[in-house]
């Protein structure tokens, strides 16, 4: 089978969608499938051409064994919705122009959560006569009502329209949580064709295991017990109430908070602490995917952190998993499904989303209790072992795949 997979983002980015999608597709590709992946040239999150590569309107790599095409896109930084917009609209268009030089695929994914990208598989399915299967990793344009990027307007309704339209026009929608397929069932999509394939991870990579020496040392973490935020610094995800945390935790020597990301928030995150005067937080940007797994071992918690909206409760961020795989014990300040996840293995603490005094006495109380939270270490270690390894995830994903692709060709197409 040869999948065509669309997406705005792939290594060497390293946000969630790119490394979902890489990993799935190098086990397809480790199965004996071809995939073509067709994306922009890396510059995910500072809108800055990482070196080695031009903006070109065509550009053909293999990263093992996968295919990947790269069209000309609108380079922007992740910030102003303008900007933002323009990229993702020269993103939909190039990818369609590049769709009948790609080769002879059997089916077409798009992924979200923007979905200029869905809409432009589904453009090419039409074209190419192909099924297309919808990839939901957010609840695209709620979310960004709720974060209050736009507020409840008629360019909102026609997105919501648009989305219902693609919903129904896909073969197959592969949903993340179980929450987002009651969300569209709710709102009348077959509920036969939405399939729940949660995130996973990648369990040789992120695993426990020393971390670099100097590393501790260069960050003056030495002796102290480091509380980790490690991912998108965005509109999302309330990074700031760490930083208000670490402020009520100031005068305690022992503790050390470590902000390691990217995003529209960073570099206000960074301006915060900087005013704040707080020597027991740093704020670092986004590091390579070859060396983050080393500064989730440095980490003795790990905190995952969404502002208190209720659609956040149908969401489970990824780096939850990758906390949970190093053997780190979790502050989750996530309520509904991902808090369902923590307390269920037994791999950290619930506080209330946004109680700022509630995460600090929770980050205080495991770090004066260090054999309590190594034991929820080891619980998440083998809570994602079974069952959110990315390889498992990637073959239900593959079956969908076939089985959309058979009934494509049974059917030539749409």
């Amino acid at each position: 089978m040869h999948i065509l997979f669309l997406t705005d983002n792939f290594p060497p980015e390293v946000n969630a969608p790119a490394a979902r999608t890489y990993e799935h597709a190098r086990q397809w590709v480790r199965s004996g499938h071809r995939v073509t992946v067709v994306t922009g040239v890396p510059n995910f999150p500072r809108g800055e051409v990482f070196p080695g590569y031009r903006n070109r309107p065509w550009q053909t790599e293999i990263l093992e064994g996968i295919r990947v095409v790269r069209v000309w896109t609108y380079v922007a930084p992740n910030r102003g919705f303008l900007r933002r917009t323009l990229d993702y609209a020269s993103y939909m268009a190039t990818s369609v122009l590049a769709s009948p030089w790609v080769g002879d695929p059997d089916v077409v994914v798009g992924t979200s959560p923007q979905f200029f990208t869905v809409c432009a598989a589904y453009l090419v399915s039409r074209i190419r006569r192909l099924p297309f299967v919808f990839e939901l990793r957010d609840l695209w344009p709620e979310s960004i009502v709720t974060v209050g990027a736009m507020r409840p307007n008629a360019a909102i309704r026609l997105l919501e329209k648009i989305e219902l339209f693609l919903y129904r026009e896909a073969a197959s929608v592969v949903a993340l949580t179980p929450a987002f397929k009651e969300n569209l069932v709710k709102r009348g999509v077959e509920g036969s064709k939405v399939h729940v394939i949660p995130n996973g991870v990648d369990l040789e990579f992120f695993a426990p295991g020393p971390h670099r020496g100097d590393l501790r040392k260069a960050l003056g973490a030495e002796g102290k017990t480091v509380a980790s935020y490690i991912g998108t610094v965005g509109m999302a995800h309330a990074v700031e109430r760490i930083v208000e945390a670490a402020c009520l935790l100031r005068e305690d020597d022992r503790l050390l908070f470590l902000i390691v990301g990217h995003g529209a928030e960073w570099e206000r995150i960074r301006r915060l602490v900087s005013g704040k005067g707080l020597d027991n937080v740093r704020v670092l940007p986004a590091v390579p995917r070859g060396d983050v797994v080393d500064y989730y071992r440095i980490s003795d918690l790990f905190l995952v952190t969404l502002r208190d909206r209720e659609l956040f409760r149908t969401v489970i961020p990824s780096k939850l998993f990758e906390a949970m795989a190093v053997g780190v014990p979790v502050v989750c300040a996530v309520d509904g499904q991902c808090r369902a996840i923590v307390e269920e293995a037994g791999a950290g603490v619930f506080v209330p989303p946004e109680d700022v005094a509630s995460m600090a006495r929770a980050i205080k109380a495991l770090a004066e209790r260090p054999e309590e939270a190594r034991r929820m270490g080891e619980n998440g270690r083998r809570f994602v072992e079974g069952r959110f390894d990315r390889k498992a995830m990637a073959a239900k994903l593959l079956a969908v795949l076939q089985e959309v692709a058979e009934g494509g060709r049974g059917r030539g197409g749409r």
